[in-house]
Parts: structure tokens; sequence; C-alpha cells
């Protein structure tokens, strides 16, 4: 089997941005509230609109591709389930704060295996851009409700570590780790596949307090918010920089529980499902059935019957895969 390449897949939201997003994949947005775009999906996003399935470029939903020949595309027979979602996010204002479910809580009140940790691997910012991420010090969970029923995004802010970032950095964000993206990162996001968020700070968006629990209510959704203080130590282990790359991994070691996502230039990668981003140059990626062209902006996925491969040329790409231990997960 061969590479698939995918069609764009913009995702209208409530957040401004996208600009960042069309000009690396050589297309036009059709509104300037575009800011993600969803890549290998085989989820929808939960709101039940039905919106972010990833369609391949002859217009096949790879959801249905992939669940009509589950073992040749991952190697393991769980339908459309590959383990990961991959989106670009471009952020044109800040986002809320919020946080997601760990696999437990997933487990245990959404009837799912899947918590939503995720990562970001920076592309751009504008200058002085930050995330916020973590609480800077233990946080009584009776106070945080008082703040999040009152809408009190600056206190939410206050007690949250401020992270200026910078292109190059990966970032893991664990589940139940309250966070916001600042306007003006552009980043690569690889998590689990769920759109699990629980909102803190809905004031900011165009939706309110009852979409803001999925469903479980205020008090049983904010059981899955770590109150912990994220130490300074915590907070470096949470941020790997260029120069500390292991290889050519780009995210903190405590990421490979949940995914990879590796940074190439040539090279190969072991057989398995793989969703592939090119952020520069042009080649190819090379299987043995032969190759398939890779450029600035391209996007594919590649099956795990197409087994070891590699890239060719002078293209840089980021391959996105779930984690090693992933076809021995229960689901």
């Amino acid at each position: 089997m061969k590479p698939v390449t995918l069609a764009p897949n913009l995702v209208e939201h409530y957040y401004a941005g996208g600009a960042r997003i069309a000009d690396l994949r050589g297309i036009e947005a059709t509104s300037d509230h575009q800011p993600e775009e969803w890549i290998a999906a085989t989820v929808t996003r939960a709101d039940g609109s039905g919106l972010g399935l990833a369609r391949t470029v002859d217009g096949d939903v790879l959801r249905d591709v992939i669940a009509a020949d589950p073992v040749a595309w991952t190697g393991v027979d769980r339908g459309s389930d590959t383990g990961i979602l991959v989106k670009l996010l471009d952020a044109g204002q800040r986002l809320p704060v919020h946080l997601h479910p760990d696999r437990r809580f997933a487990s245990d009140h959404l009837d799912c295996p899947y918590g939503k940790t995720e990562a970001w691997y920076v592309l751009d910012v504008d200058e002085g851009a930050a995330v916020h991420l973590g609480w800077r010090e233990d946080v009584d969970p009776v106070e945080v409700a008082r703040r999040r029923d009152a809408q009190d995004g600056d206190w939410m802010l206050d007690h949250l570590n401020r992270v200026e970032v910078r292109p190059g950095d990966g970032v893991l964000v664990p589940a139940g780790l309250a966070h916001s993206i600042g306007a003006g990162v552009f980043v690569v996001e690889v998590q689990e596949p769920t759109d699990f968020s629980i909102v803190l700070e809905w004031s900011i968006t165009t939706s309110g307090p009852e979409d803001s629990h999925l469903g479980l209510g205020m008090d049983l959704a904010l059981e899955a918010l770590d109150t912990r203080g994220t130490t300074p130590d915590a907070l470096d282990r949470l941020v790997l920089h260029e120069g500390d790359r292991r290889g050519s991994s780009v995210l903190p070691e405590a990421a490979d529980d949940f995914f990879r996502l590796d940074l190439l230039e040539r090279g190969s990668v072991d057989a398995g499902f793989a969703a592939v981003v090119a952020l520069d140059g042009d080649g190819e990626v090379v299987t043995a059935d032969g190759t398939t062209a890779l450029g600035r902006g391209g996007v594919l996925v590649v099956p795990a019957a197409a087994g070891d491969w590699s890239l060719r040329g002078d293209v840089r790409a980021l391959v996105a895969r779930p984690a090693a231990s992933w076809k021995e997960m229960h689901v």
C-alpha cells in the first residue's frame, strides 16, 4: 500500500485565526474564523455537528477508508481508530482557560478509553506570544468553582504559569492541566483522538455554561481538573526546546506514553500508521510500492501495510504516530 494524500480540512470555530494555516497549505480560507485544520481525523467535533472528519484528495472519508481495512492501516482490528488526532492550530485570539479529562475520567464518565492529553509543536509566534500552562501553586477547587461561576478570567490567568514560546518548542499538556493558548501562536497539535474539553472561561467564547461541562454537570466536570501547582521543575519537563531534543522527537519524554511526533529531514520511519505534515522543501515519501510526492504544506497518511518508509529530497516534515504501546492498549 502507498500513502494517501489528504484534502484541506479547515474547521470553523468560535475563535479567530487561520491565515497561517492557509499560507502553509497553499489554500484560501473562506473566513477569518477557521483557526484549525483537523488532519487524519477519524473523529468529529463533540458538539454534534459532525465536523472534523478528514477526506482524501479523491473525496473519500478517511474514517471509512480505514474502517474498511483496519489491519492494513493500523496493524490492529479496531475499526477506524488510529490512536491519534493531529491538528494545525493558528490562534488569532487567546483561547479560553480550559482542561481535558484523562483516560480514567473518560472511561468512568464518558464511555471512552481515551482522554485528551495533547502536545504542541510551535511553528510560529508573534513577538512575546505565550501560553498558560498549569497552576503556579495548589488551588482550592471550591475557589476555582467560584471564579468559574463569576467568569473571572483575570484570576485564572494570574494563577496559571505564563510561558513564552518560540518556534521549535515542544509543549506537553497532560490531561487535567488547566491551560490556554495565547493569541499569535501557531502550532501543530497531536493528541488523543477525542474532542473532550471542559471550559472554565466560556465568557470569551460564543458558548455558555451549558456547553462547557460535556453534559456531566459543573460539579462532576470539575473533578477532572488537576488542582496541584505545577512547579518550575515540573514545568521544565513539559517544555522541550530545540536544543534539548532527543534525536528527531520534538516532544518531552512523558509524551511517549500517548503519541510520537518527529521532525524529519530525510531518514527512515518504521512501519505503522502515520500522519505526515510537510513544513518546507520538496521531496517524496518512498515505500516498497513506489514514491509519493510531498512538498511544503502537503499532508498525507501512511498505512502500516506500507512497511518501513523514508523521506527523500530536501523536504522537512513532521511525522505523528500513536504511542509504541498503542497496539496493546485496551480499547
